[in-house]
């Protein structure tokens, strides 16, 4: 890309020039820099570039840019523009961000998704609202309700496409196509994207242009990677120990599981550090407002599932931390680029239990090199005795690295603790870390 580039190389309008130049954007990324042109065009598109390089202003500037040329816009006849989505988060992320490229322009936009209620909605899709960015889900409801015409859109998006497909929406992808305008221009974005995905795509694209800007699950290349392997049982106390680091400043800590996710952030506020948690059982307020605290620095961990994988974007995330480490590299590469986003640096720390080593080497046979290891004294590789994550029991440390002067007694009464429940005894969280 050359330096020299700027938006305003693009046939964009002053007025949507003034509102980028307003955020803050100086040069257009990679991804922006050879979509624009062919989505202005009027070419379809897949897009597929790492997290973090700006692909949400590469589909919605030249949409904004065509929904409202010179700043004007036709008379309003239904929804013009639609981008599916597979998380609340991301929904609500590409929404402000199409408000900030359009805040000059005439132009109604609006968010449709589950955790909130429908009636704002409903009253946005009935009047025709000229861009709506939707989870297949509660769209697909209010649809199948008959509100809404989507028979004149002009634009659709599918961002994150593989998540959205691996997140079982197609069934529901494929009733809202039955509602869509067939003369429609059909863009497909996404961090990573399997041969079969891209297939997939054809059903629903003409003719699409392909950009990919980097390889296939290729993680960012601001991103310093590296491995703690440690037992199960470690686990909560090496998080721990790594988070007396000033260095480790915002973080956000990836856990399998909802309920693991739970345990971790009470790992956490046991020891003192500020945390907060996000997934699927949490309401969209509760949502909503660990995000804002993480993003405000009142809290500083985010404790996540994959949830947070797609649609976080926060300034300033230092490090990203696999607790558990992900079954397939794409979502790794969702996951670590959460850090070290657009020109920023970040760190990406992931820690491997026996069972996990071979995702590990998985991920490291597609990037073609290993990533570094490390190790902290007392922390020993995994091969010592089994157990679990925060999310599983606890199995005992084996003798050779049990912290030195605990006796039988002590670990006898602590067995009796566990059995017992009292308060204060959780057989998941390290006894370390209780409130003394």
């Amino acid at each position: 890309m050359s330096s020299s580039l700027s938006f305003r190389s693009f046939p964009l309008g002053t007025k949507i020039w003034q509102a980028v130049e307003e955020a803050g954007y100086a040069r257009p990324t990679p991804i922006q820099a050879a979509a624009i042109p062919l989505i202005l065009q009027g070419r379809d598109l897949i897009g597929i570039a790492q997290t973090g390089t700006g692909k949400t202003a590469a589909f919605t500037l030249p949409i904004l840019a065509k929904l409202c040329p010179e700043g004007n816009i036709p008379a309003r006849s239904g929804t013009r523009a639609l981008i599916l989505s597979p998380t609340r988060e991301l929904a609500a992320q590409i929404e402000q961000n199409a408000r900030t490229y359009g805040k000059h322009l005439p132009l109604r936009i609006a968010s449709v998704h589950g955790g909130v209620r429908e009636r704002p909605q409903v009253a946005a899709l009935r009047s025709g609202v000229d861009l709506v960015v939707a989870c297949p889900g509660r769209l697909l409801d209010l649809l199948e309700q008959q509100h809404g015409n989507l028979a004149r859109l002009e634009f659709l998006v599918f961002d994150e496409a593989d998540r959205m497909l691996d997140m079982g929406f197609l069934p529901s992808i494929r009733q809202i196509m039955r509602w869509v305008s067939r003369k429609r221009q059909t863009l497909l974005f996404s961090a990573t994207c399997s041969p079969e995905i891209e297939t997939l795509a054809r059903d629903f694209l003409s003719a699409p242009q392909i950009v990919r800007i980097g390889r296939r699950a290729d993680p960012a290349q601001a991103v310093v990677q590296s491995v703690y392997e440690v037992a199960r049982e470690q686990k909560a106390e090496l998080l721990c120990r790594l988070l007396q680091a000033e260095e480790l400043r915002s973080v956000l800590v990836f856990s399998r599981t909802k309920h693991g996710a739970d345990r971790i952030g009470r790992v956490l506020e046991r020891a003192g550090i500020p945390t907060a948690t996000m997934h699927a059982d949490r309401s969209q307020g509760q949502r909503t407002r660990a995000l804002e605290a993480f993003k405000a620095g009142a809290v500083r961990v985010l404790v996540a599932t994959d949830i947070a994988a797609r649609g976080i974007d926060v300034d300033g995330i230092s490090h990203v931390i696999n607790y558990d480490f992900p079954a397939t590299p794409e979502d790794y590469v969702h996951r670590i680029g959460r850090t070290g986003r657009a020109e920023a640096t970040g760190d990406a720390i992931s820690f491997v239990a026996r069972e996990e080593l071979g995702a590990l080497r998985a991920l490291e046979r597609l990037l073609g090199r290993t990533i570094e290891r490390k190790q902290i004294a007392g922390f020993a590789p995994e091969g010592c005795s089994g157990g679990s994550s925060a999310g599983g029991q606890q199995s005992p440390a084996s003798p050779e690295h049990r912290p030195a002067g605990r006796s039988r007694a002590s670990r006898a009464d602590r067995r009796g603790r566990y059995r017992s429940g009292g308060r204060g005894s959780s057989r998941h969280e390290p006894r370390s870390f209780r409130p003394a």
